[in-house]
């Protein structure tokens, strides 16, 4: 049994009536991993925007394995301290990750967000010595189209995110970069200018997907 953990924020979480980027990621895994696996986390819940809380269960389809590591408005420096029980008691193989808007935009700078990221990696390692990782870099939102310096940070993480995975890989416990999704365009993948709307769901699970069938084999292209 592999087990596959999302861990992210509110592009990974997603809110009340959508099917989630994780929706599609299991979907292809269903069809195209040749074996058992699951998707496992701590939570469930999708966000309820009436309420601004994780308490809906609202997905446009409830049938998957729903559990995940996200939160609306929680980056890097949240997962850090969460990580590593997460991994324990969900016993996870693989972490998908997708982190790092909201810590640019309102907590850390690149260079503080990248020490989180040797944060979380060492955490999560704690847990399994033999955890892989999957991540993907910072997709630019409609905020950086107007913010330079924001733009810019975005820019400087994604350099050194690059650089701290490359140097932490390591054979037993390896990490993978995932490549941006090609032609992602906030005008036509996201309902509001930074969070995916089918399209982008898919372009997402793409990119994971993708990634690890070139890398590690597992599964096959993404196709929608």
């Amino acid at each position: 049994m592999l087990r596959f953990m999302p861990v992210g924020d509110s592009m990974t979480i997603g809110s009340a009536g959508e099917h989630t980027w994780r929706y599609r990621m299991w979907r292809h895994l269903r069809d195209t991993y040749d074996g058992p696996f699951a998707l496992v986390g701590p939570r469930e819940t999708l966000h309820d925007k009436a309420t601004d809380a994780p308490t809906s269960y609202d997905y446009a389809d409830p049938d998957f394995p729903r559990a995940h590591l996200a939160g609306w408005g929680e980056g890097w420096q949240h997962m850090v301290p969460l990580i590593g029980e997460a991994v324990r008691s969900c016993r996870a193989d693989v972490l998908l990750v997708s982190l790092g808007l909201i810590d640019l935009g309102f907590y850390t700078n690149a260079e503080q967000t990248a020490e989180n990221v040797h944060r979380f990696v060492a955490e999560a390692r704690s847990a399994n010595p033999r955890i892989r990782m999957a991540v993907l870099p910072v997709i630019p939102n409609v905020r950086a189209t107007s913010d330079a310096p924001f733009a810019a940070q975005v820019t400087r993480f994604n350099e050194l995110l690059a650089k701290t995975i490359a140097d932490l890989d390591e054979p037993r416990s390896p990490l993978l970069l995932a490549s941006p999704p090609p032609s992602y365009d906030i005008n036509l993948d996201t309902y509001d200018g930074t969070h995916p709307n089918a399209n982008g769901e898919h372009r997402i699970a793409a990119a994971f997907a993708d990634a690890m069938h070139q890398a590690w084999d597992v599964g096959e292209r993404y196709e929608e």
